[in-house]
């Protein structure tokens, strides 16, 4: 799996919303400017670590040379804009047909805490049709504050879970839970008048103003897991400067983390009979029963088994358990092929090594950062904005029992549910924020098979601000770019759009 997919699965996807938007008067403020640079050059070593296969080198130094980089001056805090200041790293990607172009399209990126930097070559290089987009769009790409290029701090305290073989005891998690609020509570102290304006809301405002600077009277908006958070944050603060705007897997729009952990899981379970009747189909293939409540149950028995008994290998670092047994039931339908396999070798297996599939899957290891590459992912600012904006933050008791009731009612996948902290201990007020209704073009793409950002989640984003859902009929997070791309370039063209398209096949055995 390379970063670009790694990234759009959003392994923090999660984005909340409460009750206040404060109204910052950003029109009354001279308009900033750019300050434009040479761009970063990129080693081999360090463009394939982003995630571009090794044949595609040569076409991202193409679009390297058409890009152009720079930094725009925003306020740290916007009340006070004679205040702090902080940078915000951009990038444009100029039309190619400058005669017949429409504006600009900020591509919004996910996480929080990912690097939008290169996502205008992301979107072009990613196939041939979404390439479409920069012919008569200039694409923009920023890091939002907190994130690689733009003003940043790596806060102390990780908060770090430690994992243990077996059904969580109530011990173990107690001491996950403690670890976990006091890595929240050094990392929230390590510089609260930076992290406590790390927000959505402050993201959103910072792009208004990049807008500005680039002279542009208004803004399309291209957003994809957290990024449809911040498009919707962006919409409702400035209506009048936002054009056409398409979300893509749609964040949940609650303003808790234990909500969205529990929508999630319940996603991810009905998915599960999805993969347990494709399971069936092919059962000479893996075994594991000819309907999906035969494999259902073969899962179940297969967890508990390796509850009782974790098997370790001398050649795998890790210990399979029934948390390990969730996780493979836990897949999206891309990778139910290597899982299915995986579970149909740890039924069988009785030697010393790991089986091949079990040995691929849970011996792989992220590859470490390269000198020179884009980060992957902040971690600071992901939980900055996380806790910012999460007004659960549950006591040890309220977190224990709501995880017992989430094993209880996702009995397959429940346990791939991490039990810890969450945003306990983060010693910063959770703000709040309120999504306004708009009559502006939007769509809101919903993936009906989704658990990462569930599919219900643009229902209810559309009774909060308005647009229309569209259908992508697959599990994928954030695929409407790869598969659904001719109807993406076509609206952001258009205008128009119709109920949604196929999404990715589910593959054969």
């Amino acid at each position: 799996m390379n970063r670009w997919t790694r990234a759009r699965l959003g392994v923090l996807s999660c984005a909340m919303v409460g009750t206040a938007l404060p109204g910052i008067a950003v029109a009354d403020r001279a308009d900033p400017a750019v300050d434009w640079k040479a761009c970063p050059s990129y080693s081999d070593a360090a463009i394939v670590n982003m995630g571009y296969p090794r044949e595609r080198i040569a076409a991202f130094r193409a679009q390297m040379k058409r890009l152009n980089c720079g930094t725009v001056s925003v306020p740290l805090d916007h009340s006070r804009p004679d205040g702090r200041k902080i940078t915000i790293a951009i990038t444009r990607l100029a039309a190619v047909d400058q005669e017949h172009r429409l504006g600009a399209l900020a591509v919004a990126p996910g996480g929080p805490g990912q690097p939008g930097y290169l996502d205008p070559l992301r979107v072009t290089l990613a196939n041939k049709e979404s390439a479409r987009l920069n012919d008569r769009f200039d694409l923009i790409g920023f890091d939002p504050r907190g994130v690689n290029y733009s003003t940043k701090v790596n806060c102390e305290g990780s908060g770090q879970i430690h994992g243990n073989s077996g059904p969580l005891t109530k011990a173990a998690a107690r001491r996950n839970y403690d670890a976990g609020a006091a890595g929240n509570l050094a990392c929230g102290r390590t510089d609260p008048a930076f992290l406590g304006r790390l927000t959505t809301v402050n993201v959103a405002r910072d792009l208004d103003l990049v807008r500005a600077a680039l002279g542009q009277a208004d803004l399309n908006l291209l957003g994809v897991s957290y990024g449809t958070w911040l498009g919707a944050v962006y919409r409702s603060l400035f209506p009048d400067r936002t054009g056409r705007v398409f979300l893509d897997s749609v964040a949940f729009s609650g303003n808790s983390l234990a909500e969205h952990e529990q929508a999630r899981v319940r996603a991810t379970e009905r998915n599960f009979s999805r993969f347990a009747a494709w399971l069936a189909r092919h059962h000479k293939i893996f075994g594991l029963g000819t309907t999906g409540r035969q494999v259902r149950a073969a899962v179940l028995k297969l967890g508990r088994d390796h509850d009782r008994n974790p098997r370790s290998f001398t050649d795998l670092k890790a210990t399979i358990d029934g948390g390990s047994i969730a996780g493979l039931a836990a897949r999206t339908s891309r990778d139910w092929p290597q899982a299915g396999k995986a579970l149909a070798e740890l039924r069988d297996a009785t030697g010393s090594t790991a089986p091949p599939t079990v040995k691929q899957i849970f011996g792989a290891r992220q590859p470490p950062p390269v000198p020179g590459a884009t980060e992957w992912v902040n971690m600071t600012m992901n939980r900055a904005v996380m806790c910012n904006e999460d007004h659960s933050r549950l006591s040890f008791s309220a977190a224990w029992s709501a995880y017992q009731k989430l094993l209880k009612r996702n009995p397959v996948t429940g346990r791939a549910s991490h039990f810890g902290a969450g945003c306990a201990g983060w010693p910063l007020p959770a703000q709040t924020t309120r999504l306004r209704h708009g009559e502006g073009s939007l769509v809101l793409a919903g993936h009906r098979h989704e658990f990462m950002s569930a599919y219900e989640y643009a229902a209810q984003m559309q009774a909060k601000i308005g647009g229309r859902v569209y259908t992508v009929d697959d599990d994928a997070h954030s695929s409407a770019l790869r598969e659904c791309a001719a109807d993406v370039v076509a609206y952001f063209a258009s205008g128009l759009i119709d109920k949604g398209c196929a999404g990715a096949k589910v593959p054969a055995p």
